[in-house]
């Protein structure tokens, strides 16, 4: 199964030219949050996506009718399409799969509703904000969009690893031969209630994201959406398609531990599954896209498990974008696949920005500050989530027979 589109929605820029652009560049999404009152908080950064204009992708139906986490996966999809060369009416006439990985849904309409029934009385709730609610919106909106109708749609709520989860959903159902094209990723928009937990946990940084660092101080959180089209390689190549990457298998372990610290012993055995599953080994692997969060439990106990299935002396550089796009959560390592898909591709990788010193608990080589050119051939996306959901997929270049 080979990725021939990508739509992204991040804050460091919208679609594949301008996200290429961020991620060599070690663009800083960093700003003020201003998507809902932060008064009270102590600090209060986050990597918005201020830039978006969803009329200019959604078409089909009223921007208004949708959340903004819809709105996202919707735009994200659209791009993925062209992107890959296609139109809505090619993947109209094929069997199509839509999976869409979030954490919040509409969250950010939650909110709004909670804070009118708190102060006026459910009566008062708007119908259309309400109408915007149900998460399966952010799957069913792109079908709307792409007016499709031999076609599954499925939200998947795996917190933070959704993403890999919607990739990998996409994965089983093409191989199976069960569709002909998947739409798969993550999307989630900034809200007051996951902002505020986090913030509670004490894992929210001041000022910015520094994964590995010895000074890190949290995550800051962020919003976007990250969209693969997928399809069989054979469809590609007949059609002459530009191949980003091959999909070549995912591990998935839910350890159900605890519901927020992670696990290393269970993280190594998700890395040790999507090996397995993909038919490589941790030699070939030249970079991973960790999870990386910047807390100091994630960055230690991530980069332990790295250790564990690597080897201490033979641990693969190791980054995390979240420096640059914060904590998207669903939408997270959907983008990370992305930008994944999209190093393989331009024989980049990514840096791990705001770094000065790297902690000696975490000891790997995270690509400080500046992207490094390099030839990659296979390449793994880690994602950890709440409740010991973990996923992660193997990409590998494509290498034609010419």
């Amino acid at each position: 199964m080979v990725i021939t589109g990508l739509g992204v929605v991040t804050s460091i820029g919208i679609g594949v030219e301008a996200f290429t652009a961020g991620l060599r560049e070690g663009r800083s999404g960093v700003k003020p949050i201003t998507a809902f009152d932060t008064t009270g908080f102590a600090h209060a950064n986050g990597c918005e996506v201020t830039d978006f204009e969803p009329g200019r992708w959604i078409t089909r139906q009223h921007p208004e009718e949708l959340g903004r986490a819809s709105q996202f996966s919707v735009a994200a999809a659209r791009m993925a399409v062209e992107d890959a060369g296609l139109t809505a009416a090619d993947v109209r006439s094929r069997r199509s799969l839509v999976s869409v990985g979030t954490t919040d849904g509409e969250s950010r309409d939650l909110d709004q509703l909670v804070a009118v029934g708190m102060e006026t009385g459910p009566e008062e709730y708007d119908p259309g904000v309400a109408r915007r609610v149900p998460a399966s919106r952010l799957s069913v909106g792109i079908v709307r969009e792409l007016g499709l109708e031999d076609v599954e749609a499925v939200t998947i709520p795996t917190a933070c690893a959704a993403g890999n989860y919607a990739v990998g959903y996409g994965y089983d159902a093409l191989r199976s031969g069960d569709v002909d094209i998947a739409l798969c990723g993550g999307a989630d928009a900034a809200c007051r209630k996951t902002f505020t937990g986090f913030y509670r946990l004490g894992t929210v940084a001041p000022e910015v994201c520094r994964p590995f660092d010895k000074d890190r101080e949290g995550i800051l959180t962020g919003e976007g959406a990250g969209i693969l089209l997928m399809e069989s390689l054979d469809s590609a190549v007949a059609r002459g398609a530009r191949i980003y990457a091959e999909v070549l298998g995912y591990g998935l372990a839910c350890d159900a531990l605890h519901p927020v610290a992670p696990d290393r012993d269970s993280i190594a055995r998700t890395m040790e599954i999507a090996h397995r599953n993909a038919g490589v080994t941790p030699d070939r692997i030249d970079f991973v896209s960790a999870h990386g969060t910047g807390t100091k439990a994630n960055d230690i106990t991530e980069a332990g498990a790295i250790r564990q299935v690597f080897g201490a002396d033979a641990m693969p550089r190791t980054v995390s974008i979240k420096s640059m796009i914060g904590h998207s959560m669903g939408a997270a390592s959907a983008v990370a696949a992305a930008a994944c898909a999209l190093a393989i591709t331009e024989g980049f990788i990514p840096p791990t920005i705001n770094h000065r010193e790297t902690d000696p608990e975490c000891a790997l080589d995270c690509v400080p500050n500046k992207a490094v050119e390099a030839e990659l051939n296979i390449v793994q996306n880690n994602a950890l989530a709440f409740g010991g959901n973990n996923a992660v997929l193997i990409l590998g270049a494509y290498r034609s027979a010419a």
